[in-house]
């Protein structure tokens, strides 16, 4: 087991990685930007050190400071939570090259599912089922024009490069494509620093369903059932459940298979979800792989009695998985819901402030 775990990140995420730690009886240390100086994370870590400003590429999202800081602390493993540097390929692999352990997934998997469209090809070579649509993104809107009529409309333009619904516009007919086309790439552009769009079928009222899976670095792997997110909001999660209220025991089965299936697919080790749509037919097709812990994690441990955390840290220390598929059962129901700060009379709007009331 770990004597010392640096957490690279904030917050809630950060707060739960350190119960983990007391829990296992290892040290936890914190890391704090000037903004963060009165955090809660900053005070329940058994160590916190400032690693910058308030711009988070100075802080957070400073790759080299948090290694250096690590290496220096005697910390040996790195925990990165979820947004930040979590799925940055980059990152882990310079983790990996300092001789500290990435409490994740490998550079190579992350660098794998990245990009949307290498992911895609990898699942279909593996024969894992994708959505129809292009393998290659494409920037050619004439070419991208052609190919959707093949298709057929009306199609979804999705980053390749992308995540959280940003990049992401549907076409029902020829006129509207060049707009979106467009709109699509000027959206990727400054969300991802790129402008590469690949096309999809759009699957019309679809449920959307995906699988938490763990693997260790024996080649065993796990799945914790789905999790359903079907009720979005601008291609945002809104509501997350478990279990699934759209599958039956035979689709259950089918869809955790598709997930296992798509894991091995790209040698994946730790905890990722692998994310599906289920059409009317009943037929499940690859969206994507979120290669971290998600910020949804506790739906699944409320229904399993698994503590994901806790279990990543158990496999990066080159351990086993602690269960066998046969011991996980789900038992109850758990929902999660995404609260959002608005300005209802200025189109929505975002709108922060602080929250001087909350009763459950």
């Amino acid at each position: 087991m770990f004597r010392k775990i640096l957490i690279a990140n904030r917050g809630e995420i950060a707060l739960r990685i350190i119960r983990a730690c007391k829990e296992l009886g290892v040290k936890s240390a914190s890391i704090f930007s000037e903004a963060d100086r009165n955090s809660l994370h900053t005070h329940f870590a058994d160590e916190s050190y400032f690693i910058g400003s308030a711009i988070a590429s100075d802080s957070y999202l400073n790759k080299q400071k948090i290694i250096d800081l690590a290496l220096r602390i005697g910390a040996d493993a790195i925990h990165p939570g979820y947004g930040f540097l979590s799925e940055n390929a980059d990152f882990i692999r310079m983790v990996e090259e300092s001789g500290i352990k990435f409490i994740g997934p490998s550079s190579n998997s992350v660098r794998m599912m990245g990009s949307k469209t290498a992911a895609r090809e990898l699942m279909k070579r593996n024969g894992v089922p994708v959505v129809p649509g292009t393998i290659e993104p494409i920037k050619d809107v004439q070419e991208a024009i052609r190919i959707s009529k093949e298709i057929g409309f009306p199609v979804l333009l999705k980053a390749s490069a992308g995540g959280g619904g940003k990049g992401m516009k549907v076409v029902r007919n020829e006129n509207d494509f060049n707009s979106a086309f467009e709109s699509a790439q000027r959206e990727s552009i400054k969300a991802f620093a790129s402008d590469e769009i690949y096309i999809e079928k759009l699957i019309e009222n679809p449920k959307h369903i995906e699988v938490q899976i763990i693997a260790d670095e024996f080649g065993n792997y796990r799945h914790l059932f789905e999790r359903e997110c079907s009720i979005q909001r601008r291609h945002q999660k809104i509501i997350e459940e478990s279990p699934s209220f759209s599958i039956n025991p035979q689709l259950r089965e089918k869809v955790t298979s598709i997930a296992i299936n798509a894991a091995k697919a790209c040698n994946y080790t730790n905890a990722g979800t692998v994310e599906l749509l289920k059409d009317k037919d009943d037929n499940f097709y690859f969206l994507e792989m979120n290669t971290r812990l998600q910020v949804e994690h506790p739906v699944t441990e409320l229904v399993t009695g698994i503590d994901l955390v806790k279990e990543q840290i158990n496999i990066a220390s080159g351990n086993k998985i602690s269960f066998e598929q046969s011991e996980v059962k789900q038992t109850g129901y758990a929902i999660e819901c995404r609260i959002y700060a608005e300005d209802t009379n200025n189109g929505f709007l975002p709108s922060t402030g602080k929250i001087i009331f909350y009763r459950e």
